[in-house]
């Protein structure tokens, strides 16, 4: 009788033991672990994690302040999706984008990922991107969600269409509003594509791309349009509502180009005032902290031999002579950067493979990857 219990007793143990580590186990593994690498002589990993918290609210996070699912370091930003504040669709996508990633041979090697590349996957990728803020793929879909005022505006002089551009809007309503801009023929009337802009329950705009029959598209056609993807659009807009830049003609049937800048003027001013006070780490009266967010992907497409020895693990010299031959440039906007490279000319000389990101992450490209369809 002794023996049993005494067997019993050690079989529990074990079997607490083995739940202890398996929870110890499911624990570790739903957290990734970013590399921070220095970029510019004003780079600090404090201004990278600002940089890496609007990204997250630009596919739709809330970013609760406590906890807020990001633990920074002095080198590396440790993140676990389920304190992010994902709805449950986009925390499911987050979590297999994360899998991939940690399937890398990258990952394995270094047990990181560049936070560059983390970041040019989370919104240089349409595809992400759509699926994390669940966009939908019809237009019709998109547009079924709201009830738009009868006025149209009309664009004959955009700074992004090539082409005349009509806009229709829905009334605000606190933290929802939605746009939609159609790319038309301003002979035949004929439309050549669509782009729609609503407000998320965080506060952060959310873009959408369709073609002329109201499919889902990665990127605007640049024979009619220079919107590019996404991530181009969050870049313009700057999280806001934008006005008309360049004087328009007025148009019979539709708002008069004054009148359209007025309410787009008041759209925008509402939205500020209504981000007032929301919870979350994003404080919107600092909107160039968006900038951090360009710089982590500007800097990971285009590094320096500098930002890639430190990406390699390698020293500077023998990245120079592994660098040797191949074209630099300057970033027009940000000379501070130094001389640079084009990801698609170097990643082929690195000691090992990220998971693969998208050609380029405001343009269209021939490479347009979506690893959440696997």
């Amino acid at each position: 009788m002794r023996k049993f219990v005494f067997i019993a007793l050690c079989v529990m143990i074990g079997v607490g033991l083995s739940s202890g580590d398996s929870a110890e186990k499911t624990n570790v593994d739903k957290t990734l672990t970013l590399k921070w690498n220095k970029a510019y002589p004003d780079d600090t990993i404090e201004k990278s994690a600002l940089g890496l918290e609007w990204s997250y609210s630009f596919v739709g996070a809330l970013l609760p302040n406590s906890p807020s699912g990001i633990t920074v370091g002095t080198e590396t930003i440790v993140i676990n999706p389920d304190d992010l504040g994902f709805n449950d669709d986009a925390s499911q996508k987050m979590k297999l984008l994360h899998q991939k990633i940690k399937a890398s041979q990258e990952y394995k090697r270094n047990k990181t990922i560049d936070l560059g590349r983390y970041i040019t996957l989370l919104i240089g990728a349409s595809e992400h991107y759509y699926s994390l803020t669940g966009m939908p793929k019809k237009i019709n879909d998109a547009v079924a969600a709201y009830t738009l005022e009868p006025e149209v505006g009309y664009v004959n002089n955009s700074e992004v269409s090539l082409i005349h551009r009509s806009i229709r809007y829905s009334k605000p309503d606190n933290l929802k509003q939605f746009f939609v801009a159609a790319e038309i023929d301003s002979v035949t009337g004929r439309v050549y594509e669509y782009e729609t802009w609503e407000l998320m329950p965080n506060g952060q705009p959310r873009f959408g791309i369709y073609d002329d029959a109201g499919n889902l598209k990665s990127s605007a056609d640049k024979e009619f349009t220079t919107a590019g993807k996404p991530a181009k659009c969050m870049w313009c807009h700057e999280s806001s509502i934008q006005q008309m830049f360049r004087p328009q003609r007025d148009f019979a049937g539709k708002l008069i180009a004054s009148e359209l800048q007025e309410k787009l003027i008041g759209f925008n001013q509402l939205l500020q005032k209504n981000r007032m006070g929301l919870p979350g780490l994003i404080d919107f009266s600092q909107k160039q902290q968006h900038t951090f967010t360009e710089l982590l992907y500007i800097a990971f497409m285009e590094p320096s031999a500098e930002r890639l020895a430190l990406e390699w693990n390698l020293p500077l010299v023998e990245v120079q002579q592994l660098l040797t031959g191949l074209p630099t440039h300057v970033y027009r906007e940000f000379p501070f950067l130094g001389n640079l490279y084009h990801r698609h000319n170097v990643e082929k000389l690195a000691p090992f493979q990220g998971l693969k990101v998208s050609g380029n992450v405001r343009e269209g490209s021939e490479i347009e990857v979506n690893h959440l369809s696997e």
